[in-house]
């Protein structure tokens, strides 16, 4: 039984500098309201939108993953992302961290958190923003509102990072060159080409022929 929400509704969760952008997904939150059951899913409502808090036009890279981390502790409304006091880290992530550091050198991040990333106009998106814990599934109302998203972003001459299958049927709205795609980085397909993909060198190299500045994915 779903336990009833007193919360603010999701499109006024939505940071207003989107709002015009994403109108035609908006009636797409007001369904996901009636259908999600906020108490027993992730992230916190409150966390949803995390990804969002940012100015539309400031983004350069957006890096697309499948489903938030299926647990309270890790999920945190940017994918991949765990907040920085958490120690234990998803093999995703640090998959990911040892990619980073294969393919463009330097010092790993001390912690999970990757707000680091998102300061540099790196959008951490992921294909479908809750996940229910019961069953760990997605709504798939979710995938309506991130194609808007994608097609925004695209518009807009942003590099796309897609990593895993759902991540990359976002991928037809950027132009190839725009586009980085990879299998997922868990540890079970991380092995299966994401591991030598070098997606962070190839996003620089795009940014460079921008005349923009790149990306410091480690410390360097």
């Amino acid at each position: 039984m779903k336990v009833i929400d007193s919360s603010p509704v999701l499109r006024d969760l939505l940071d207003a500098r989107w709002h015009t952008l994403l109108e035609p997904a908006l009636h797409l939150l007001d369904k996901l309201d009636q259908d999600l059951d906020f108490k027993t899913s992730v992230p916190a409502k409150e966390e949803i939108f995390r990804a969002f808090e940012c100015e539309p036009s400031s983004i350069k890279v957006v890096i697309i993953g499948q489903d938030p981390y299926p647990n309270k502790n890790h999920a945190m409304g940017l994918s991949f992302s765990i907040p920085s006091n958490v120690e234990s880290i998803p093999a995703s992530l640090r998959n990911i961290y040892t990619e980073m550091l294969s393919d463009v050198g330097g010092i790993a991040p001390s912690n999970g958190d990757l707000r680091y990333l998102t300061e540099q106009g790196v959008m951490l998106l992921n294909r479908g923003l809750t996940i229910s814990l019961p069953d760990k599934k997605v709504n798939s109302l979710w995938y309506g509102f991130t194609d808007l998203v994608a097609q925004v972003l695209a518009n807009q001459g942003v590099i796309g990072i897609f990593w895993g299958n759902q991540a990359q049927k976002l991928a037809k709205y950027f132009p190839t060159d725009k586009q980085i795609l990879s299998v997922h980085p868990s540890p079970l397909s991380a092995y299966r080409g994401f591991f030598g993909s070098k997606p962070f060198s190839a996003v620089n190299r795009i940014l460079e022929l921008e005349k923009k500045p790149i990306i410091k994915w480690t410390k360097q």
